[in-house]
């Protein structure tokens, strides 16, 4: 059995094969390669945990027995959420051994997203954590088998009685199961699903196979100038693309370095671990890169091992950018990717000028982009316009949407990003903004769209509209305008309505203005244009008051 998604054309299939981009071998090899030669190195560092190569591949082929022996065979497909614990990894690599797909699901998602994931996906086993509140006992969990009745496994990290135990499972391999008995999907397949940020009410899934994730594993290894001496700080939720493979920790384990997990990107939590394990190379986003600067002064000889941070997830201020050296001791790289695909680089030996103000290039020469005006039209060098692009990393469809494929790729199979870019006559892309209805909230994308939806379902509420608001630290915040029939409706009230419906934390809008009519345009849409410029009426109203 084999999980729909939309393929390469044979020709470009062939292109990349040819050049070596896809080389045929599936996404566990990252770990596997390692254990002839360097078995007993550190491969991970969990709290007093320590795991070496031979643990990762070990461990994972005890769950990988156990899974198999459940009756779950290559083509099935699975609901991932654990927090940043060492867990995570040993569950994504079995998975990749049997050949079941999972969706890795952040932390903090909540019902919506959760349950959204499951409709479409009808996986066949969940992994989850009690540390969740969604799963403290097994209510979700029946909500969510109403939604997908083939959903009859559940696996449970920490403590519960209504599913089986994870932790027990890695303790041996399962009776009368060998590695022999089972078999990972073909390299060029599906091997799991990466969520997508986009600007629509439903999330949706990325297909990505071993061929192309693991080729953009390997390449952005070699860029970031990862080897066995690397020291990597997973800072950002583990299963985040930017953490993931960009170079990420699979980058680090591909080129046989360590990767230290921290619970969180604070300056107070990664600080202490930086100076305790050596800690050379780190990942971070722009409100987080923020307050690590703010401390830094406080912890003296701390950062001493620290050469790179990367910053990615949302544009980074040139300010921002020119501080981290002088500050933090260490060298920035930029770095603009998205799930879909495409990622980009400053390259470590990159002049001033690129490391401050672009977000670098492509990963490949076969990265094709295209950046064009409102009619289609490519636009001159240096200009701004919607960025599109195809490549050997780069996605062809989303899973199962063929209605919503038929507006995010072009004619020509290019993908339309949402982004407004700017290229330089150096090949560098330089972030303008985002052209779809989207809130980068600190490098966590929000769908307008989706809490729109929401709160429409209010009774109060008789319309809304969620809009893009300047912040200093997160880079973006979200405004709702909301008209209402109950003068007396609160903005916590709402937020609160939002979070009954099981709405992740980060997805409540930071600020509510209740007000009498929703500016239209010409065509009778609600203006966002307009409410963008009545919140900047609105935060001058306030500095004067205060």
């Amino acid at each position: 059995m084999s999980i729909p998604f939309t393929p390469w054309p044979e020709p470009l299939a062939k292109r990349y094969r040819e050049k070596g981009y896809w080389s045929g071998q599936p996404l566990v090899d990252i770990i596997t390669r390692h254990q002839a030669t360097a078995a007993d190195d550190l491969a991970l560092i969990c709290g007093e945990r320590c795991y070496r190569y031979a643990d990762l591949d070990r461990l994972s082929s005890h769950l990988a027995s156990h899974l198999h022996q459940i009756g779950l065979r290559a083509g099935a497909t699975a609901l991932v959420q654990l927090p940043n614990i060492a867990e995570f990894y040993l569950v994504y690599f079995a998975l990749l051994k049997v050949g079941i797909a999972p969706v890795n699901a952040l932390f903090s998602h909540n019902k919506v997203e959760l349950m959204s994931y499951v409709e479409q996906l009808q996986p066949e086993v969940a992994i989850v954590s009690s540390q969740h509140a969604l799963f403290k006992d097994n209510a979700f969990a029946q909500q969510l088998r109403a939604i997908c009745p083939v959903l009859d496994h559940w696996l449970l990290e920490g403590e519960a009685s209504w599913a089986h135990s994870l932790s027990a499972l890695f303790d041996s391999p399962a009776a009368n199961v060998s590695a022999t008995d089972w078999q990972s999907t073909s390299p060029d397949q599906v091997a799991f699903f990466q969520l997508s940020g986009g600007s629509t009410g439903t999330p949706k899934l990325i297909p990505r196979t071993h061929d192309d994730y693991y080729y953009s594993v390997r390449a952005s290894a070699e860029i970031c100038q990862i080897n066995t001496d690397t020291r990597y700080l997973c800072a950002l939720p583990a299963a985040h693309n930017f953490s993931l493979s960009s170079p990420g920790s699979l980058g680090v384990f591909y080129a046989g370095g360590t990767v230290v997990l921290a619970t969180d990107p604070s300056a107070m939590t990664c600080f202490p671990l930086i100076h305790k394990h050596g800690i050379t190379v780190t990942a971070l986003v722009p409100p987080a890169i923020t307050l690590w600067l703010q401390a830094a002064s406080s912890f003296p000889d701390y950062l001493t091992t620290l050469s790179v941070v990367q910053v990615g997830g949302a544009r980074l201020s040139e300010a921002l950018a020119k501080r981290i050296k002088p500050e933090l001791g260490c060298q920035l790289q930029q770095v603009f990717g998205m799930a879909e695909g495409l990622v980009n680089y400053t390259r470590l030996d990159d002049d001033e000028w690129h490391t401050f103000h672009t977000q670098g290039r492509p990963i490949s020469e076969d990265d094709e982009i295209k950046i064009v005006n409102q009619a289609g039209e490519r636009v001159p060098t240096g200009e701004a316009g919607a960025l599109l692009t195809r490549g050997p990393y780069t996605f062809r469809g989303y899973y199962l949407s063929p209605e919503h494929n038929e507006t995010a790729f072009d004619q020509e199979g290019f993908y339309r990003s949402g982004d407004v870019v700017k290229q330089t006559e150096s090949g560098y892309l330089i972030v303008v903004g985002r052209d779809k209805d989207q809130i980068n909230r600190g490098g966590e994308k929000i769908a307008a769209e989706e809490i729109e939806n929401q709160l429409l379902t209010h009774p109060s509420i008789t319309n809304v509209a969620i809009v893009s608001m300047p912040d200093p630290i997160m880079g973006e915040k979200s405004c709702a305008f909301v008209t209402r029939e109950d003068e007396t409706l609160t903005a916590m009230a709402l937020r609160k309505y939002l979070r009954s419906l099981g709405v992740a934390a980060y997805k409540l809008p930071d600020h509510v203005e209740f007000i009498d009519r929703l500016p239209e345009t010409p065509v009778g849409k609600i203006d966002k244009r307009q409410l963008r410029q009545l919140i900047q009426q609105i935060k001058f109203k306030q500095v004067k008051e205060s």
